[in-house]
């Protein structure tokens, strides 16, 4: 009994072991190729709260914090929460349905309870960056910081488009580029192949449309047709929710990892961003 009990203090000792290393502070790392999805990644369903079980389990460092802050924001709309956009909306359109916090202070007092795209993948990069400097040592943003990733202006009304870090996150195109990495430089650019659960994406729609998200996988099915696994917030999700699209649908993406998550404390929050930037093609024939 003695030896048995030893055994499975032994087998807990290495999954929690298994467990910390995926928390490290460092960046995410891949090895150039797809990451593709087992049939068994999609039998959780739409909402669920195991992101970071499920598609964190070969993920190390910090893309394994915005898949904890994935399952943070999930919660707050078990069912998706609804999707609602409406720039001159009464009460007006909220980019997400609860009061996001940093670091315990509010970014935002949500008019509404429902959400939309760049509202949602900024909420988890929110919730990330908290599950982050937890493991840290005591960190305090200053005034001009925290101003600058408010969602809302100090009366309450919506924030523009292209002011301050949040209105680069929200803009028309590749927002998550304008904010992670000319605005902050707290992310870098990555290739479609390197894409690893966690990394943000911006997706441009052959429909003309855009779609801010946080990528999940790569998935073929049986008959050999391609998809993209993500989470954000959608009409066809009824808000926040993984959703699975085929990639005949997609223009092009920009995606973007954390590398440097502490320059949220120290970048220029008037830093001038060049919008005009090109998309990247999936390879379909290289997935």
């Amino acid at each position: 009994m003695k030896k048995l009990l030893l055994i499975v203090i032994a087998i807990i000792s290495i999954i929690n072991c298994n467990r910390n290393k995926q928390f490290l502070l460092e960046p995410t790392k891949d090895n150039g190729k797809y990451f593709y999805l087992k049939k068994s990644d999609l039998s959780a369903g739409a909402y669920h709260l195991t992101h970071s079980v499920i598609f964190g389990k070969n993920i190390l460092g910090y893309n394994n914090f915005i898949l904890r802050g994935i399952d943070k924001v999930q919660s707050m709309a078990p069912n998706g929460g609804g999707y609602f956009t409406g720039l001159k909306s009464t009460p007006a359109e909220s980019p997400i349905g609860y009061e996001l916090k940093f670091l315990g202070k509010s970014l935002i007092e949500p008019p509404r309870s429902t959400s939309y795209c760049s509202g949602a993948s900024f909420s988890a990069f929110i919730e990330g960056m908290n599950f982050i400097f937890q493991m840290k040592d005591s960190v305090i943003i200053d005034s001009e910081h925290f101003e600058a990733l408010r969602m809302q202006e100090s009366d309450g009304s919506r924030r523009n488009d292209w002011v301050k870090f949040w209105g680069n996150w929200n803009a028309d195109g590749f927002g998550n580029h304008f904010a992670l990495v000319q605005n902050t430089g707290i992310g870098e650019e990555i290739k479609p192949e390197n894409a690893r659960p966690g990394d943000f994406m911006n997706i441009s729609w052959k429909s003309g449309n855009g779609h801010s998200v946080i990528f999940l996988g790569w998935y073929i099915d049986n008959n050999d047709d391609k998809f993209l696994l993500y989470w954000s917030s959608q009409k066809s999700t009824n808000g926040i929710a993984d959703q699975l699209v085929s990639i005949d649908r997609i223009k092009s993406v920009k995606v973007v990892r954390i590398i440097k998550p502490e320059n949220i404390f120290n970048f220029d929050v008037e830093k001038i961003i060049e919008k005009h930037i090109e998309g990247d093609i999936i390879e379909i024939g290289k997935l």
